[in-house]
């Protein structure tokens, strides 16, 4: 009997241990499909469907009283797929490099063999010099993905409705870009992992096209500090996942430092997704580089045992609550900013792709033909 108690208490140790670490889907592409159409893409008025209702955000907040309530109503950006960006380094940036490295949505075939087959990956183009120098590119989000942003529901217009379970509880995540589900392993996260401690391993699952390039995952934490993880090189072909693994992650708990934190008002740390690195050798082909992305999967040590308390701390004191919403508050600030600059530059864009034909005297249009020359050029 005595025996039996020593194994059942090993084996709850064991099984305490082992719940630490927790496996989460940081970010996949496939759930950032447009699905609402905000404005015309297409400037004959008819309205194409060019964000993601999932994760809108609203920055008329930080547009001045200069703009009209028409104009505030199209101030809207998400993580749709075409809206992510490509940021190349100084040296490789060129008019044509500038206009022709894009991300787009990716269709994946009804008849791959991949559970994913029929749903919409990250494409990405990047044209790299051709020149013998190294370059990178980066591949960000169209905003720095809040971390404090409440969760609410969006309508078809992208405006945010508040949430309201049966009994007038707020409902869904608590924050907007966390999983639906974050009690949940299978449900994805929009870029934002809560409660993440020390980083285990990274999963990049990607098609290679037999490009040398290197591919770097880009993460931040609470302390707003960025970093990269080599994840390898792309130089094979179809769908492979790369994983990282922490050469510094200490498994035996014995050898571990332990620190004490004071659970309360210590704010919750968390993982966010800041982007791709895509990076090439002076040694290496230039021009262009193709690559497909479908998610980001992390491995990692809880920073804090969530438990029942008797007493809860920010019902009673609200520390943390003030605290993130200041911080939330500088994030809108600073993404708002941006996005109305792009929004009046937009604006500013000539839409005319052709000249509309010269009338005549007496309003008939003159027709031109042979390289701009009259009709009756020789």
């Amino acid at each position: 009997m005595k025996k039996t108690l020593v194994l059942s208490a090993a084996l709850m140790t064991l099984v305490g241990f082992s719940s630490f670490a927790e496996e989460r889907t940081l970010i996949d592409f496939t759930t950032l499909k447009a699905d609402i159409a905000i404005w015309p893409e297409d400037y004959d008025g008819e309205r194409t469907e060019n964000q993601n209702k999932r994760t809108i955000m609203d920055y008329a907040t930080a547009a001045g009283a200069s703009f009209s309530s028409e104009q505030k109503s199209l101030m809207k950006s998400s993580l749709a797929l075409d809206e992510w960006e490509v940021v190349l380094n100084s040296s490789a940036q060129n008019v044509g490099s500038l206009a022709r490295s894009v991300v787009k949505a990716a269709p994946v075939s009804e008849n791959s063999k991949q559970p994913f087959a029929g749903s919409e990956v990250m494409g990405v183009r990047v044209v790299f010099p051709s020149g013998a120098y190294n370059a990178n590119a980066k591949i960000v989000p169209p905003f720095n993905i809040p971390a404090y942003e409440p969760y609410s529901v969006a309508d078809d217009n992208g405006d945010r409705q508040k949430a309201e379970t049966a009994e007038g509880e707020s409902s869904g995540p608590k924050y907007l870009f966390e999983a639906d589900d974050p009690s949940d392993k299978a449900s994805p996260a929009y870029g934002l992992v809560k409660n993440v401690g020390t980083i285990k391993k990274i999963a990049v699952t990607t098609m290679g096209m037999n490009f040398p390039h290197g591919l770097w995952v880009l993460i931040s934490d609470a302390d707003n500090i960025t970093r990269r993880y080599f994840m390898g090189y792309l130089n094979f072909d179809g769908w492979k996942t790369l994983e990282w693994n922490n050469p510094d992650y200490i498994t035996e708990v014995r050898t571990r430092e332990i620190r004490i934190y004071p659970i309360y008002p210590r704010g919750e740390p968390f993982a966010k997704f800041e982007g791709f690195q895509i990076t090439r050798d002076a040694s290496h082909i230039g021009d262009d580089f193709i690559g497909y992305f479908k998610d980001v999967k992390i491995i990692y040590d809880k920073a804090n045992l969530t438990s029942e308390r008797d007493i809860a701390d920010e019902d009673l004191w609200g520390i943390i609550g003030r605290r993130e919403s200041a911080r939330q508050a500088l994030e809108m600030s600073r993404f708002g900013n941006k996005q109305v600059n792009r929004y009046v530059e937009r604006q500013k864009m000539a839409v005319e792709e052709n000249f509309t034909p010269s009338l005549s005297s007496d309003g008939d249009s003159n027709a031109q033909s042979n390289g701009g020359q009259g009709a009756d050029a020789k």
